[in-house]
């Protein structure tokens, strides 16, 4: 058996995550200085109590190559390979020191996401899938590099105090941004964060827009499954933004799923995303 493992960054649900018998690696965030482990001893609704009630400092750290080397440590005996799906490099260090880590061992894979959240929950589930059918781990390595360039992931941002706060946008543009009701598209292209089309109106407005301009484009989307993503969005707008997938297309699985902690500390709560896969690169 092939054992995939995980950056607590993925965002998949508990229910997946247990369905698959996948194994995370639990960043950290730092509050005030005090340490927590990613969706293990924190969540996003403590960080955003943190921030907002307590005007505490919030920051994530990467999992350091001790912490990786006990995890393959610990699996690589029990299975034939370890498959370990990290954020994407330009994000964290993450994947830099599941890399020397892996040195260590004869049969453990790592494996650049080149994205973040949902998004590289989507490699990662991919992954599960293929282990679970016997498929050699050279093979799934290989299909899932060729994967990755297709993911769409982005995420439309209620608020840009907590970019702000942490130093990825400046106060003018904070305050502008909410003088003029701007909510702007996050994308992630060739692993990299940019900024994409800026919406400007209400959150739910914005969001409608967002998700019929992601998906107009219907001959290069695969069809097989879309994350919603989001952070402590309410019930209402969920649900509303599932209706416009379902109107404007027809995937086999829609998936609800909440930003953990990363997400969170960088983009705050009324953040949300659909995140899918495409049947050519993204960035092409």
């Amino acid at each position: 058996m092939i054992k995939i493992t995980a950056d607590s960054t993925c965002d998949l649900s508990p229910e997946i995550i247990n369905a698959m018998d996948i194994t995370l690696a639990p960043l950290h965030i730092l509050v005030d200085g005090e340490e927590f482990s990613d969706g293990v001893d924190i969540t996003p609704a403590d960080l955003i109590r943190y921030v907002e009630k307590d005007g505490k400092i919030c920051k994530t750290t990467s999992v350091n190559v001790y912490e990786y080397e006990k995890i393959f440590a610990e699996l690589s005996d029990k299975y034939k390979a370890v498959i370990h799906i990290c954020i994407s490099s330009f994000f964290s260090s993450c994947y830099q020191n599941a890399k020397l880590a892996a040195q260590k061992f004869d049969n453990v894979y790592v494996i650049d996401s080149k994205n973040l959240s949902s998004g590289s929950g989507h490699i990662v589930y991919d992954a599960a899938l293929m282990a679970r059918d016997g498929l050699e781990p050279e093979d799934i390595c290989r299909m899932l590099e060729e994967t990755i360039p297709r993911v769409d992931a982005s995420f439309v941002i209620n608020c840009l105090d907590y970019l702000h706060k942490g130093g990825r946008c400046s106060g003018l543009d904070a305050i502008g941004a909410k003088l003029l009701q701007i909510k702007p598209c996050i994308e992630v292209i060739s692993g990299k964060m940019t900024v994409g089309k800026k919406y400007r109106g209400s959150f739910e407005r914005c969001i409608e827009q967002y998700v019929k301009d992601k998906l107009q484009d219907k001959e290069s989307i695969d069809y097989s499954r879309i994350f919603l993503t989001h952070c402590m969005c309410s019930e209402e707008t969920v649900n509303k933004v599932k209706e416009l997938i379902r109107h404007y297309a027809d995937f086999e699985q829609i998936i609800e799923t909440s930003a953990g902690c990363t997400i969170a500390s960088h983009c705050g709560p009324s953040t949300l995303g659909i995140l899918f896969k495409r049947n050519h690169h993204k960035n092409l």
